[in-house]
């Protein structure tokens, strides 16, 4: 998957912008990050899920996803390593992390 793959599939999804922050892109609903691009570095994305999320996906995909480090890891940051990263998984990745901060009522839009 490339970097302009994985923007393709977050843009897709409702009420989606893309903002700059500290120097990457990143991916917002309703003002809220859900995902970003090239931290910590241009050949990873990174997905925010729960982290029970994070634990199946890290487990049924371990080549294509890892736990940030540190707190935010622990927390559910999730890096796709997109050299590895198989477009249906990543889909599925980032609907989550989508439904993870998007409101109520736009969740039932998708």
């Amino acid at each position: 998957m490339t970097a302009d793959e994985f923007r393709e599939v977050a843009l897709s999804l409702p009420d989606v912008v893309e903002v700059g922050h500290m120097g990457h892109p990143d991916f917002r609903v309703g003002k809220k990050i859900f995902a970003t691009l090239g931290y910590p570095d241009d050949g990873n994305g990174m997905v925010k899920l729960m982290p029970d999320q994070q634990a199946l996906f890290v487990e049924k995909y371990p080549a294509m996803f890892a736990p940030s480090k540190g707190k935010w890891g622990l927390a559910g940051s999730t890096l796709v390593i997109l050299s590895r990263a198989k477009p249906k998984p990543v889909r599925e990745a980032l609907i989550l992390a989508w439904r993870n901060r998007a409101s109520p009522k736009l969740n039932a839009t998708l």
